[in-house]
């Protein structure tokens, strides 16, 4: 835990969208695609900042493997929401094939694209090695990557034997994810800003987020540490039926515990029918950064949680099941953010 507090008023976080493109039991990916377009186009109308894909594989409920081309999509469905990368892994690709990709979004929409990147997999490990192939060990040079795709990005590179096309002299934010005190060092040594996967991963937030700000170093892409903290958030007209809804989500994560994967399934009246005593305390372990209820009750516990942590952005994801309840949780967010 933090000793210090931070003043910070609701009304003065940015707040974006984390979306898996998750698929609900009874559809097909093509049916997320959709969903995922209205949700981009009304999360644009309640004033959220951007909209970010993770790229995961070899999940039945995650849609997002082919990331560039779903964030592609959105940004042309949208007009002004900022669309990127909540992240792209980049161990599992070559820091020139990425730099082409974003270059080849960054010119199609200027001022837009984000990219979020990742060391993680996204994945199993029999499934990275079927990404990575030869690269399979390409985790440790993370760093020296992110140096790659920043130099494709840079003008001076007009001159190497090796260029981005599009993508050089293109000025594309690149953000650094993690769930770890790893990713933090890295960021903060960089000078560049830092996401954090707190949706799922929440144990060392407070830790890692202290770190990168203590041993933040200034680079020319930022002068001071900016932090994001992605959050669950299934907001409701009643803390019951935010209790109800939030039950896809922690079904969800427990079939992530139990590796027993599926559809999202629709939400139940007790979860004590569903699972054990042991998987309960894993999830809520894995949900700790989440916040569910009433626009009264998540403001209050939002008021909280920015008193605690300081961050200077929240993203948030909603695994609902139900695609107007999905909106009408986002919608009510934005409005208790508003103030």
């Amino acid at each position: 835990m933090v000793n210090e507090t931070h003043q910070k008023k609701l009304s003065s976080i940015p707040y974006s969208v984390l979306d898996l493109a998750t698929v609900v039991a009874g559809k097909t990916p093509s049916d997320t695609f959709i969903n995922s377009v209205d949700l981009a186009q009304n999360a644009e109308k309640f004033g959220y900042t951007r909209y970010w894909l993770a790229e995961h594989h070899n999940m039945i409920s995650v849609a997002s493997s082919a990331t560039s081309l779903l964030i592609g999509h959105i940004a042309g469905n949208t007009k002004t929401i900022r669309v990127g990368s909540g992240g792209i892994m980049l161990p599992n690709h070559s820091p020139l094939i990425v730099a082409e990709q974003f270059g080849t979004l960054a010119s199609l929409y200027p001022g837009r694209i984000d990219l979020g990147l990742g060391r993680a997999p996204g994945t199993d490990q029999t499934t990275a090695m079927a990404i990575r192939g030869e690269r399979f060990n390409a985790v440790h040079d993370f760093p020296q990557d992110i140096i790659k795709l920043q130099t494709f990005f840079s003008a001076d590179n007009a001159n190497s034997r090796v260029r981005a096309i599009p993508g050089e002299g293109l000025d594309i934010p690149i953000w650094v994810l993690g769930s770890s005190t790893d990713s933090a060092r890295l960021a903060a040594a960089m000078g560049l800003p830092y996401a954090f996967a707190s949706h799922f991963a929440p144990a060392q937030f407070l830790t890692a987020i202290n770190l990168y700000r203590q041993n933040f170093k200034p680079s020319e892409h930022l002068k001071e540490p900016y932090v994001i903290s992605c959050i669950n958030v299934i907001a409701a007209d009643t803390d019951a039926e935010a209790d109800r809804l939030s039950t896809s989500l922690k079904r969800f994560f427990m079939g992530v515990v139990t590796g027993k994967l599926e559809l999202l399934q629709p939400p139940v009246d007790h979860m004590n029918d569903v699972w054990t005593d042991y998987e309960e305390e894993a999830v809520s372990q894995m949900i700790a950064c989440s916040f569910f209820g009433s626009p009264e009750t998540i403001k209050e516990d939002m008021e909280s949680f920015i008193k605690q942590t300081g961050v200077d952005e929240v993203m948030v994801t909603s695994h609902i099941f139900d695609h107007q309840a999905r909106l009408h949780s986002y919608q009510l967010f934005a409005e208790l953010m508003k103030g």
